[in-house]
């Protein structure tokens, strides 16, 4: 079954949106750590992974905007087809699954500055979305 440039186009900016929601939120999580007076693993450990998440989703919104742009109708290119934005959809889509790994690994590490039992609680919580949001995804055919 032949995906078409519509459908892919409003794959694009349904994507667009979610990323970019999801930058922002890793972006503030990011400057509130550095202006934070903790330098200890678990907060480091936390800034990386929303660093990451924050520069993933980045990546994945500037890649699906290339997508959105070739598949608008009247848009830059004519005759397009699904392979010529290959590139940007593989980068696009790697992104966004490293971001929300990254974004999940930043819930799961949040519990553990308080206390264990809030570690294990946030830890579990943290899994348990990335395997929801994944199963979810897997319906996707992209």
């Amino acid at each position: 079954m032949e995906i078409t440039l519509e459908y892919w186009n409003e794959l694009a900016k349904q994507t667009i949106l979610i990323s970019s929601l999801l930058s922002g939120f890793s972006i503030t999580v990011v400057a509130n750590l550095l202006v934070s007076d903790k330098n200890d693993k678990i907060f480091n450990r936390i800034l990386k992974s929303a660093t990451l998440s924050a520069g993933c989703f980045l990546v994945s919104v500037f890649a699906m905007i290339q997508i959105s742009m070739m598949t608008t109708p009247g848009g830059y290119l004519k005759n397009v087809t699904a392979d010529d934005f290959l590139i940007p959809r593989m980068i696009g889509i790697i992104a966004f699954m490293t971001g929300l790994f990254s974004l999940s690994v930043m819930i799961s590490l949040s519990g553990w500055t308080k206390s264990k039992k809030v570690g294990i609680y946030t830890t579990v919580v943290g899994i348990l979305t990335l395997l929801l949001i994944f199963i979810t995804m897997t319906r996707i055919s992209v």
